[in-house]
């Protein structure tokens, strides 16, 4: 009779299965309900969100429109876009600076509204 060596061969990976499993919660209905842990961190997560991106608007304007001050003061017919331009840029420089303390302000706010939910929150699950 002849030798036949039957073998068994199985591949694992654990990143294509984290892979598949990632691809697939995107398409499972959303009934899940939220852990208190879930929660909490989406809470802690929206107390910036919101801020980081009127903030990010602010300074990219601001950026803008100092530029556009800079090029003013820089065209050949100096005299006339001088005085103008350094306005212009001294707004734009304006914009840039306000972009933080904006930041703070609507981070404080948000996160003084939010705190009684996440004090909450955190307590039952520190229990």
């Amino acid at each position: 009779m002849e030798d036949k060596k039957e073998t068994f061969t199985y591949t694992y990976s654990a990143k294509e299965q984290e892979e598949i499993k990632k691809i697939r919660d995107k398409y499972e209905p959303t009934t899940k309900e939220e852990t208190p842990m879930e929660q909490l961190r989406r809470l802690d997560e929206s107390a910036t969100k919101g801020a980081t991106v009127v903030s990010l608007i602010i300074g990219i304007i601001g950026t803008l429109i100092f530029g556009t001050g800079m090029c003013c003061t820089m065209v050949p017919g100096w005299k006339t876009y001088f005085v103008p331009g350094i306005v212009i840029g001294v707004v734009g420089i304006i914009g840039v600076i306000a972009a933080y303390p904006i930041y703070s302000h609507m981070v404080r706010r948000k996160r003084a509204k939010l705190a009684p939910e996440i004090m909450r929150l955190s307590d039952a699950l520190m229990q």
